[in-house]
């Protein structure tokens, strides 16, 4: 038994650190990670893609999984998938945000429905956006590109040699970039119904008579909803430029990685 035992170790080790990684970077990556997709499917997509990795996995030190060197080792596996599926994440974030500041901006934000993707209730507009993004992340072939980093993940963080900490402070330091990025796409629209207010603020008090509240909300709707089929046609290219940023990022860690090591 221990002969048969000391021979699947290896097989085990190459299989089961892969394994871990993609399935946390799964587990935190847009489209992939959300709820929307069964946790079965996730761990057998993981299951698959830690199998093709095994060339990439095979030379890895051998560790004992059940001994704690091996549950320290799964922590930093589960660590560094996570933190390269929270990157990604961040594209799709931007785009959540910019529909709740749109709707928020617009009044829309009292339609209320339950959204499919995060398995909780959302504004319609916020979820319209997110299908937009995920169409768009399909079309540039998002699935490739994290299948594509995690197999370079393993040349920069091989098992056993752990991890730096600017990786998560990288990481960290630009969640602040989601808001301004949805900010950015947001201004227009949350100019354009702040002017309106505007003015129809200063029409109550030189008219303080007429009842301008029901007719500015309704103005100031479907002049925000006017704006936004303005900006949704830039939102694909914003999305893909986004994406560049944080495959930049990553290369940029990557490379300080290797050069470390």
């Amino acid at each position: 038994m221990e002969a048969i035992l000391s021979q699947l170790l290896p097989l085990l080790n190459a299989l089961w650190w892969p394994f871990v990684r993609i399935l946390a970077m799964f587990s935190s990556a847009p489209v992939v990670g959300e709820a929307l997709m069964p946790v079965t499917a996730r761990i057998l997509l993981s299951l698959v893609l830690a199998i093709l990795m095994l060339p990439l996995t095979t030379g890895a030190a051998v560790i004992d999984p059940f001994s704690l060197h091996g549950v320290m080792a799964t922590i930093e596996q589960a660590v560094i998938g996570g933190v390269l599926g929270l990157a990604f994440n961040f594209s799709m974030s931007a785009i959540g945000v910019l529909g709740f500041m749109v709707s928020s901006q617009m009044g829309l934000s009292m339609a209320v429905m339950n959204d499919p993707l995060n398995g909780q209730s959302s504004d319609v507009t916020s979820a319209l956006l997110s299908v937009l993004a995920m169409i768009v992340f399909f079309s540039i072939d998002g699935h490739l590109v994290l299948a594509g980093v995690i197999g370079s993940s393993f040349k920069a963080w091989p098992l056993g040699h752990g991890y730096n900490n600017l990786l998560l402070q990288t990481v960290a330091y630009n969640v602040a970039w989601i808001f301004s990025a949805a900010m950015l796409l947001a201004l227009p629209i949350v100019f354009s119904t702040l002017v309106v207010q505007l003015g129809f603020g200063f029409l109550n008090r030189v008219a303080p008579a007429l009842n301008l509240f029901a007719l500015g909300f309704s103005t100031i709707t479907l002049f925000g909803l006017l704006m936004l089929a303005q900006v949704v046609r830039f939102i694909p290219e914003h999305y893909v430029r986004m994406t560049d940023q944080v495959l930049e990022l990553i290369r940029q860690q990557m490379q300080v990685a290797a050069h470390g090591g």
